[in-house]
């Protein structure tokens, strides 16, 4: 998709007055006629002690660890005022066996967590990273600063490792398990697949009856699980809520060591490592002076210069580095006042994207946006990608064959070495390489085999995708290039059965600045079993005296400030009224 595609798309003017209320939820809505939708979720009380679950359930290669009872008022989480109710957890292991190739266990583990009063329904915890965590199975629901969680709503949620346990003792960490090919494949579609019917034989046997309705939420490798599961398994979700889907999660990674190596081109070298210090290339005043120079062009688009770009579309069109950024005379760099020549052309660079030795883009451009002078975008650009993160997971998870660790312990050789050193004619190719026993490419296990999602929309599912327009690792670019490829497969139905809301300022999956804090999953389950699909969410800022603040929220900002979060193509423009009110803006066409 080019940069000024997405100004080609055009969607009837919508005219939307919200009254908020103090609550973030759904705003709009519109009930498509004809349309089938699931029976609400009707709720039950657990039909057994806890501690008796272990004994009375069996399930094909599946051993519990544990069964504990928590009281209620028992566990309270950061940034939730209520409590946990009254809940079971389990814990336990699938599939156990020892990895041919390295001899190292390996094992699905998941936790359960299921409330006593249950509300009838199932939600799939899909983590991020490159798993290899049992995070608590709390339901997180997204966004930043969550108020509530699955738990909370009465949820029966499930959390897993996604088959394999990160590996403290290894120089790679999390990505020891790319030497297992079984552990690939339970990464990238296989651990989903082998605990949906597990965890809903649980709910069975626990409640008396299956869950009526069910749902998968994830961010990042989360959202890519869901992309994933949506292709899949078309027929085990009705609903499945992402944020920043990863879905094409080994060209992110390509394209994260390339812009790198951008970068690297005009950074300092540290005399400490003998090796370029990214961070040094664009520090954080001349990425702030780039903030600038993108509202100054960008932000009264939509009606209001508010510190907030909500006509990404037309800011891709409008926006141009090099006429709209001062630049330095020869030999003279007063940091935040001007970029070199030399910065304009690496961020031009980052921000256009990787393309192969033809021309072809290897993974979308990033869109130009304020927020990308946030700490989580500088993080991910100039840490992440040559080391702890990217770098780690294409050398060991995303390539076939994978690196051998051995290659950290040779005479200077690094991580930041294999990332500067990434060829994308020679190892770009490994993404999609089978080799021996690695049978599948990380693509094919890593991505939905089929994007447009057909059986999932045929059988009636519905899912919502966030993505914030400054994420650093993941495009909003190419969520919006799936979802336009997704309308042109469906036609008219696809709004039945998709939603994309673009939050602006965002960074990878929260923060920046933005309002970051939302609850879609009431918008999914509005939408799944009432018929209501969500034209606009209400999402808040979390300024000083919020239960969990976001530092980089606007000194002049309302701490407390809303906005709409408008159905892509549409955006929130601003009409009178309240400027950090929600209800003074309307969903309109770009």
């Amino acid at each position: 998709m080019s940069r000024t595609s997405t100004n080609r798309i055009n969607g009837a003017a919508l005219n939307l007055a919200v009254a908020v209320l103090g609550l973030l939820a759904l705003s709009a809505c519109t009930t498509a006629p004809g349309i089938p939708t699931r029976a609400v979720a009707v709720g039950a009380s657990a039909a057994m002690p806890c501690d008796a679950l272990p004994a009375r359930f069996s399930f094909a290669g599946t051993r519990f660890l544990s069964a504990q009872r928590v009281e209620a008022g028992q566990l309270k989480l950061p940034g939730i005022a209520q409590p946990m109710p009254e809940h079971c957890v389990v814990k336990g292991l699938m599939n156990e066996r020892t990895g041919p190739i390295d001899g190292k266990p390996y094992a699905i583990g998941f936790e359960m967590r299921l409330p006593t009063a249950w509300n009838g329904r199932f939600f799939y915890q899909a983590n991020g990273g490159l798993d290899g965590f049992l995070v608590p199975a709390y339901g997180e629901i997204l966004g930043g600063g969550p108020t509530s969680n699955g738990l909370l709503k009465g949820f029966a949620v499930i959390s897993s490792d996604a088959g394999h346990a990160f590996d403290r003792s290894s120089p790679i960490g999390g990505a020891t398990y790319g030497l297992d090919p079984q552990a690939r494949r339970d990464y990238g579609y296989n651990a989903v697949a082998q605990l949906t019917p597990m965890a809903k034989a649980l709910i069975l046997a626990y409640y008396g009856k299956r869950p009526d309705t069910s749902y998968l939420v994830g961010s990042s490798n989360g959202g890519r699980h869901g992309f994933v599961a949506a292709s899949r398994l078309p027929r085990e979700y009705d609903g499945i809520l992402v944020s920043t889907p990863g879905y094409r999660l080994p060209r992110a990674a390509v394209a994260q060591l390339w812009d790198a190596q951008q970068f690297a081109k005009i950074a300092k070298v540290d005399t400490t490592t003998n090796r370029p210090n990214l961070r040094s290339a664009v520090p954080p005043a001349d990425m702030a002076l780039l903030a600038r120079s993108i509202l100054a062009r960008c932000d009264a688009l939509d009606g209001l210069a508010d510190g907030i770009v909500s006509n990404l579309q037309a800011c891709e069109a409008a926006f141009d580095i090099g006429r709209d950024v001062p630049g330095c005379a020869a030999g003279e760099a007063p940091a935040g006042q001007c970029l070199s020549s030399a910065q304009k052309t690496a961020l031009a660079n980052v921000m256009a994207g990787p393309k192969d030795r033809n021309g072809a883009p290897i993974y979308a451009g990033l869109a130009w946006d304020p927020g990308l002078a946030g700490r989580d975008w500088a993080e991910w650009k100039f840490v992440n990608s040559v080391g702890p993160r990217d770098a780690v997971a294409l050398g060991f998870v995303m390539t076939t064959p994978p690196s051998s660790p051995a290659i950290l312990t040779g005479l200077g050789n690094t991580l930041i070495d294999y990332a500067l050193n990434f060829s994308l004619d020679t190892d770009l190719p490994k993404i999609n390489a089978t080799s021996g026993a690695y049978t599948e490419s990380a693509m094919s296990v890593m991505t939905p085999p089929d994007a447009t999602m057909r059986e999932f929309v045929g059988n009636g599912g519905k899912l919502l995708v966030t993505h914030g327009s400054a994420d650093p690792v993941f495009s909003v670019l190419d969520s919006i290039a799936w979802y336009e490829a997704f309308r042109r497969a469906h036609g008219a139905a696809a709004d039945h059965h998709a939603r994309l809301f673009v939050v602006p300022g965002m960074n990878h999956t929260r923060g920046g600045p933005a309002t970051d804090q939302m609850d879609m999953v009431e918008a999914l389950i509005g939408w799944v079993e009432q018929g209501r699909a969500p034209d606009a969410v209400v999402a808040r800022a979390r300024g000083p005296g919020s239960a969990v603040p976001n530092p980089e929220v606007p000194a002049e900002w309302s701490a407390t400030r809303t906005r709409l979060l408008c159905a892509y193509p549409r955006v929130a423009r601003y009409y009178g009224a309240d400027p950090e009110a929600a209800s003074s803006f309307s969903c309109t066409a770009p």
